[in-house]
């Protein structure tokens, strides 16, 4: 199944071995993190982000997210690591979802939507137009889709609850991506058609060919 999210070139040797230098600088990336975003970091051969302090995380299968991508123009910032979409919603938004799902009447469906709220960790993504970015997609490594921009604040860009009575279509944290609510109709809804369409082509592989 292909995505409409390009697939990075092959990176050369040289692209290779800087990846490789720079994802075990777990001070450099911490760093960019820390410095540049302000957000809590766990150092280690892979740096991780702390959620639950500044972000949530609502996490799905890459095609579903693709098509996310494609019906939703705003969100909050995006990353991608190996099969797995990364949608980051305002820190509180975890404890939300398995109600919003009931409410949606998704509730006890197998979508394969994950979130990570407080005490979660997610892989922090190659920052965007460092020179191992190519490399590090090419290798599987968390990357980012829609980046975060050092410098401005995150929080108003994150997909939250409305609060009650409050129209207009922006997120309840006041800037211009989606309500939570909306976000997380539209991840539940291409989670199910992905998970039916992989059946079905799982099911045209697998039937044996009728001769006449």
């Amino acid at each position: 199944m292909s995505f409409t999210v390009p697939s990075p070139r092959a990176p050369l040797e040289g692209a290779r071995t800087q990846w490789h230098d720079r994802a075990h600088d777990g001070w450099s990336l911490a760093r960019w993190y820390e410095k540049g975003l302000g957000w809590a970091t766990v150092p280690g051969p892979q740096v991780q982000l702390l959620t639950g302090l500044r972000f949530d995380v609502l996490e799905l299968p890459a095609d579903a997210g693709d098509a996310v991508l494609r019906r939703t123009g705003a969100t909050g910032p995006v990353a991608l690591h190996g099969e797995r979409m990364a949608f980051l919603v305002a820190a509180g938004s975890a404890d939300e979802v398995p109600g919003l799902l009931d409410w949606l009447e998704w509730g006890g469906i197998a979508l394969g939507l994950t979130t990570l709220g407080a005490d979660g960790r997610m892989p922090a993504p190659v920052p965007p137009r460092w020179p191992c970015a190519t490399a590090a997609a090419a290798q599987g490594a968390a990357v980012w889709l829609r980046p975060p921009e050092p410098g401005r604040k995150v929080e108003p860009t994150l997909p939250a609850l409305a609060p009650f009575g409050y129209g207009g279509g922006d997120g309840g944290s006041g800037g211009d991506a989606p309500d939570l609510v909306r976000l997380v109709d539209a991840a539940a809804t291409e989670c199910h058609r992905a998970r039916l369409l992989r059946r079905n082509i799982l099911r045209a592989r697998t039937q044996p060919l009728a001769f006449s």
